[in-house]
């Protein structure tokens, strides 16, 4: 029987959703709320906000992290800001103009109800944030500052220089560690999470594995929140931190969560061109620098002067001239499509002509060295420590990679997944950003999911669980569980072959970024779909992990790992061959306009695809749950 994609948005004005579904819900009251425990697994923004959350308002909860400390989450990465539709600057912004900017961002693919609602609460978490401390930015006069990010012809991004998103889990973690103190989360670092646990269809809890010891343990609980970010490291190399992984949510695919549009993953504008084949990881440089540099190369494709000795007239803003209206704020999949196109005609600048350039000489004559630098020094400094080039004197080289994946779990109106008392937050959902996520907006979502959504949703569920204790450890579902998982370690261990794990990752990471990464064509898809198979079977008789599972052991961590990435990146090729249009990210070469543009095809995919797992080595079924637009009306977008 398939899957019931049911989002259960509510009906009625849009504006009024969110407010007449929280009343609708059933409340747990405050005596019933410590009967119940809720495990959350992940401690980045999403997880470390909820977790909080969750425990200030009385439940037992228990927080997963494979890191030493939650501070360590990859939040801390993100760098440019968060948006918030306060109309600070008076420019005519709004919440319903947040709303607007984010379904067309995510080329009219994501469920109009969820984003309204992120938009909404968005002004909420500015000021919860600030109530915590967060230094945002401040103009002269002390209010706090706001500047442009792609997508978008207002100022609506909150940020701290270049750390925006390090102060934010710095006040999520400060909630959290205070929770810790009291008793109420207990916090258990240095913890994978290898399974979810289910009974009579419902989750009752996670089989995890102490990275220092190897124990494998069971964990019960009455709800599972997965807070674990996204699956760009699929490509091997990515903007990600080289531990960020699939294998939670994948995990939870395999135990009955569909999984929603896997094929949209977005290909980040501007960060540091690889250097050469060997490298490990590549490093982001925020969006927020497209505020004041100028994005150009060469116009003749031959010329190997170096920048300042380019005048003017032979230099191509391609973005200004190609999108006038937005200019070099153009969405992160119009700017990287565009950036590719440079290089691949032949006017790519660096050694390898595989980059092209983003200067601020303009800007700083503008407005002064200073001031660019109060607003940007800790970017150029990162920049300057990587590539020896100082950004104040010659412009940067960037070039678009993997950053940030919009597909993710399934989960419905209450962030629950096709499982009940199975939650998803953040990036590891698919809810809010359809097809291409804007700038800015990540944090936005991770904090909503949190601090605003989460505790009243998830009392809903509990509300029925009243009365009913959590499925006890020593029960046989709990047993089978830590029985797969103890098998599956020792299964690694046994193989002793004569590749690492990470050849054949860069391997597998490879074909993902030849045939399904910033271009896509039935050909390349086709081609990825018959030789991911054979790779995986290659990596799982030759894959050789040393060491034991009663340490520390980065191999066996990373072998099961990449093992998930195989099955997600075949699941990622499927969904791409089968959804025969372009739409934000996803960009099928058959299906361009004259101009080079996405051409989605609203009549047959207007809708969000579903995966479900139908066991090792089978293919998945489709489920479509349709897409409709009754505020932000379908139309080709256009940034001119």
């Amino acid at each position: 029987m398939a899957l019931q994609l049911d989002a259960k948005a509510p009906t009625g004005p849009i504006q009024d959703a969110w407010d007449k579904h929280r009343f609708d819900m059933k409340l747990v009251n405050p005596n019933n709320k410590r009967k119940f425990e809720i495990l959350v697994v992940g401690s980045g923004l999403a997880g470390a906000a909820g977790a909080a959350s969750l425990a200030q308002l009385g439940y037992k909860v228990k927080v997963f992290t494979f890191h030493d400390s939650p501070r360590r989450a990859h939040s801390i990465a993100a760098q440019g800001g968060i948006n918030a539709a306060k109309n600070y600057k008076n420019d005519g912004d709004s919440v319903f103009r947040l709303f607007y900017d984010t379904v067309k961002g995510g080329d009219f693919r994501a469920r109009e109800a969820n984003v309204y609602r992120l938009a909404q609460v968005s002004v909420e978490i500015i000021d919860q944030c600030v109530a915590q401390g967060v230094p945002f930015a401040r103009e002269y006069g002390g209010l706090l500052d706001n500047r442009s990010f792609g997508g978008a012809q207002v100022s609506r991004t909150f940020y701290a220089r270049g750390q925006t998103g390090q102060q934010l889990l710095l006040g999520a973690y400060q909630a959290l560690m205070e929770q810790v103190a009291k008793g109420t989360v207990e916090l258990f670092p240095k913890t994978e999470m290898l399974d979810v646990v289910t009974k009579d269809g419902r989750a009752c809890g996670i089989v995890t594995r102490n990275l220092q010891t190897g124990s494998i343990e069971a964990h019960s609980g009455h709800a599972v929140l997965l807070c674990t970010g996204g699956y760009s490291n699929v490509f091997y190399l990515s903007t990600n931190a080289m531990n960020c992984n699939v294998t939670a949510a994948w995990r939870a695919h395999r135990k009955g969560a569909a999984f929603a549009n896997p094929c949209y993953t977005q290909i980040h504008p501007t960060c540091i061109p690889a250097s050469d084949e060997f490298q490990s990881k590549l490093t982001l440089m925020s969006e927020s620098l497209r505020n004041d540099g100028r994005i150009w190369v060469p116009q003749n494709p031959d010329d190997t002067r170096p920048a300042h000795q380019i005048p003017e007239g032979e230099r191509d803003y391609f973005l200004e001239r190609r999108y006038p209206a937005f200019g070099n704020l153009v969405p992160r999949d119009i700017a990287s499509r565009a950036a590719k196109r440079e290089v691949d005609t032949g006017h790519g600048v660096g050694p390898l002509k595989n980059g092209v350039y983003l200067d601020f000489g303009e800007a700083i004559e503008r407005l002064g060295a200073d001031i660019v630098k109060d607003r940007y020094d800790n970017l150029f400094e990162m920049y300057d420590r990587i590539t020896d080039e100082s950004p104040y004197r010659t412009p940067m080289r960037i070039y678009p990679a993997p950053h940030y994946t919009m597909g993710g779990l399934w989960v419905d109106y209450n962030l629950m997944t096709t499982v009940p008392g199975l939650y998803a937050l953040g990036e590891a959902n698919f809810s809010d950003h359809g097809a291409n996520r804007l700038g800015a907006s990540a944090l936005m979502q991770g904090l909503a999911d949190g601090y605003f959504v989460i505790p009243y949703t998830v009392g809903d569920y509990l509300s029925g669980l009243l009365g009913q204790p959590a499925v006890p450890v020593n029960d046989p579902v709990f047993h089978e569980a830590q029985a797969e998982v103890t098998g599956e370690v020792n299964r690694w261990l046994s193989v002793r072959g004569t590749h690492s794990v990470d050849h054949y990752h860069r391997e597998l990471g490879k074909l993902m970024w030849d045939y399904c990464g910033m271009a896509r064509n039935q050909a390349g898809l086709e081609k990825a779909l018959s030789e991911i198979p054979a790779l995986r079977e290659e990596f799982r008789k030759d894959v050789r992990v040393l060491g034991t599972g009663e340490t520390i052991n980065q191999s066996l961590e990373k072998v099961a790992r990449v093992d998930d990435f195989f099955e997600l990146g075949e699941l990622m090729c499927r969904d791409a061959l089968h959804r025969e249009e372009s739409c934000g990210g996803h960009f099928r070469e058959e299906h361009q306009t004259e101009e080079g543009e996405a051409r989605r095809d609203d009549e047959h995919f207007a809708y969000a695809a579903g995966w479900e797992w139908k066991g090792p080595g089978q293919p998945q079924d489709l489920n479509r749950e349709p897409l409709e637009f009754e505020y932000v009306h379908l139309t080709q977008r256009s940034y001119k």
